[in-house]
C-alpha cells in the first residue's frame, strides 16, 4: 500500500483561559469570524478558524480545556496574511503584544512575532 502524502500539520489547538477575550482578539487581528465547533467528548469548548478541510493548509481552533493551558515556549504557529505590517498594526489594539516587528526572511517573505491576549506566541507570515 502506498503511503498517503500529506502536510505535516493537519490541525492545531490554541489553548485559552478566557474564550470570549481570545475570540475577540483573533477576530479583530485576522478580520475573520470564528465559529463554534462541537467537541464530541464534551470536555472542551472550541471556536474554529474558518477553513475547508479539502483546501491546502491546516485548520484549527481556540480551545478551553482542563487538558492544556496557554503559555510561552510551546509550539509556534504562523498565520498567512496579505501583509505582516497591516495585520501587526491590529495586535496591540486587540489586547496582544508585538514581540518582533515585521522582518525579512529572504525568499520566504516576511514575518512578525506576536503574543495573543492569552499569552500564546504566534507568528504572521506574508510575501510582501
Amino acid at each position: 500500500m502506498e503511503k498517503m502524502k500529506t502536510n505535516a500539520i493537519g490541525w492545531f489547538d490554541i489553548y485559552v483561559e478566557d474564550m470570549s477575550r481570545a475570540v475577540a482578539f483573533y477576530e479583530a487581528v485576522l478580520e475573520q469570524k470564528l465559529e463554534g465547533i462541537v467537541d464530541p467528548t464534551g470536555e472542551t469548548r472550541m471556536m474554529g478558524f474558518p477553513g475547508e478541510m479539502a483546501n491546502y493548509g491546516a485548520m484549527g481552533a481556540l480551545v478551553k480545556t482542563t487538558h492544556g493551558s496557554p503559555g510561552d515556549g510551546g509550539t509556534l504557529i504562523y498565520f498567512t496574511v496579505v501583509d505582516c505590517a497591516i495585520t501587526e498594526s491590529k495586535v496591540v489594539p486587540a489586547g496582544g503584544k508585538v514581540l518582533r516587528p515585521k522582518f525579512s526572511i529572504g525568499e520566504f517573505g516576511w514575518v512578525t512575532l506576536c503574543e495573543d491576549s492569552e499569552g500564546n506566541r504566534f507568528g504572521l507570515n506574508s510575501m510582501i
